[in-house]
């Protein structure tokens, strides 16, 4: 797959999708905890909550970049394996 196609695929999966939804879908999945190991971003570590980490994340360009791309493999491994489970069914 080209850089160009993943940019695109990237970006279709994050229309419509508010930075919200995508920290409360990461939360939900991981934790504040497993985001702070991941990333290691001071708003997942002290006194974590959505509020706070969506006011640092709207304002820090490289911590959303990072926060959105492993919303953006998510979708993909889901829908992967949900391809491979509709083939096999």
């Amino acid at each position: 797959m080209s850089s160009e196609t993943q940019v695109n695929m990237d970006h279709e999966l994050l229309h419509w999708v508010t930075l919200k939804m995508i920290l409360e879908y990461l939360v939900e999945k991981y934790w504040f905890e497993e985001l702070d190991e991941r990333f290691k971003i001071n708003c997942f570590a002290n006194n974590p909550s959505i509020s706070s980490s969506l006011k640092f994340l709207r304002k820090t360009q490289w911590a959303r970049t990072q926060v959105q791309g492993l919303y953006v493999k998510e979708k993909i491994y889901e829908s992967k394996k949900n391809r491979q489970g509709a083939s096999r069914g």
